[in-house]
């Protein structure tokens, strides 16, 4: 199966939390992971966050990140491109979601995703409404 994980749901896999153990089995079901170009950046911005709130330490933070490196080389990246953007812009214009939200969206369905999953209600009924199978993460 072809899941497409955006950043909220892949971060759950190097930070514990409520859906971490859900994230872990999709990733475990996937023959091929999607990701945005965007999820990196956005998943290294999350635990600098934790980082500078001290509820992850530095060594937390460092094997965090290396974990995420290390996934990664694995997953499909999906860029950010023209069929992308308008594919976003149709999203936003149908549901109430954020820009970088409906940006995963359109990645997913452009890279032909048969599962995708998120933590966010709004991001996956805008999910379901572009056609994709969802899994609240």
């Amino acid at each position: 199966m072809k899941a497409y994980l955006d950043s909220s749901s892949f971060c759950k896999r190097f930070i514990e939390e409520d859906g971490s153990d859900r994230a872990e089995t999709t990733c475990a079901q996937a023959s091929r992971l999607g990701l945005s170009v965007l999820c990196v950046p956005e998943i290294v911005s999350a635990l600098n966050r934790r980082k500078r709130e001290h509820t992850l330490t530095a060594g937390q933070y460092d094997e965090a990140k290396r974990r995420l490196l290390d996934d990664v080389r694995d997953a499909d990246i999906i860029n950010l491109t023209a069929s992308v953007t308008m594919s976003a812009i149709r999203i936003l214009e149908t549901s109430p979601v954020r820009a970088l939200d409906a940006l995963h969206v359109a990645c997913a369905v452009e890279w032909g995703a048969e599962l995708f999953a998120s933590s966010d209600d709004r991001q996956l009924k805008a999910a379901r409404r572009a056609g994709l199978k969802t899994r609240l993460v």
